[in-house]
């Protein structure tokens, strides 16, 4: 039974009054540079400029990042992420400990760690300015191996819920890595949650490699967008609600997966909540002019989460 109030009411994007269940998330983890530029426009720029502004490096990779939203919500989260061995390596296990998150990294001896770097140009009248995200080619996460996640099933197995996300499907190895993980989860009763990223997916690969991944899920988080495009359909227009996709979803994925699809201006102000057959609701997210962009989706997510657990 779906509870009548949306996550973003209940339990809210700020955390839950009573922290419950265990998230185990398998991701990237890594050193993200990031900074946001108030007086430039990436288009504008027709030779180098020197800029000061806000910047900070911060241990960031998705899994991180779900991991620090979700230890509001969850009475035990966990972090499971090949990382390299460098000098990065202590800071990104001691921020885990920092937040909270239990460390089932495992490290590659000899290989430095990701690092990404974030920019985000002047904002566009009332929308955020464009990103421009950089990330180091084949971080370590990419070469995570079954084994090594077959040497963490009983963490996977002590959870309630394990997420997994696209970058993972983007190589072969990571994939069979987040195959491995899908089919302990399976078998121990743990609900998998995959989350559809990055959003040009579809220009990476094609959907036969993707679908498999959104097949073994209980749960899709997506832009209605990249989903659209991964399976050939028009995006909707102008932040509409993509219900013209829900057919298409029952068609290309088997099983009821509970499908999460976000939409609006900037594909992150609105959630249709869908499940084969049955429009479940449609919610605000909270998110409007002021509110930080960097981070929302990892808040929301780990709040839809904890009310998907709790009956959603």
């Amino acid at each position: 039974m779906v509870p009548p109030r949306s996550p973003a009411e209940w339990p809210g994007l700020d955390g839950a009054a009573e922290r419950r269940f265990a998230l185990l998330v398998i991701g990237d983890a890594g050193i993200e540079v990031r900074a946001s530029l108030p007086d430039v426009r990436f288009a504008g720029l027709r030779a180098d400029r020197l800029c000061y502004a806000p910047a900070r490096a911060v241990v960031a990779g998705t899994a991180v990042n779900l991991a620090r939203c979700a230890v509001r919500h969850f009475r035990r989260v966990g972090v499971l992420a090949k990382i390299g061995d460098d000098a990065y390596t202590p800071v990104v296990r001691r921020e885990l400990r920092s937040i909270g998150a239990a460390d089932h990294l495992r490290v590659e001896e000899g290989a430095p760690n990701g690092v990404s770097v974030m920019l985000r140009d002047r904002p566009r009248g009332d929308r955020p300015g464009v990103r421009l995200l950089v990330v180091q080619d084949e971080p370590p996460g990419r070469r995570l191996t079954a084994a090594e996640v077959a040497a963490a099933a009983p963490a996977i197995a002590a959870a309630d819920v394990l997420a997994l996300d696209g970058y993972s499907v983007l190589s072969p190895v990571s994939r069979a890595a987040l195959e491995e993980a899908a089919r302990i989860a399976g078998a121990a009763g743990t609900r998998v949650a995959f989350d559809l990223v990055p959003h040009d997916i579809d220009a990476r690969l094609p959907a036969a490699d993707v679908l498999p991944a959104l097949a073994r899920a209980d749960l899709v988080f997506s832009e209605a967008h990249t989903l659209a495009r991964l399976l050939g359909q028009p995006p909707p227009a102008g932040g509409e609600a993509p219900r013209g996709l829900l057919p298409v979803l029952d068609g290309a994925v088997p099983g009821r997966p509970l499908w999460l699809l976000r939409f609006g201006p900037t594909s992150l102000e609105h959630v249709l909540a869908y499940r084969r057959g049955r429009l479940l609701m449609e919610y605000p997210t909270g998110y409007r002019d002021g509110v930080e962009r960097a981070g929302f989706g990892d808040r929301l997510a780990a709040c839809e989460l904890y009310w998907w657990l709790s009956g959603g």
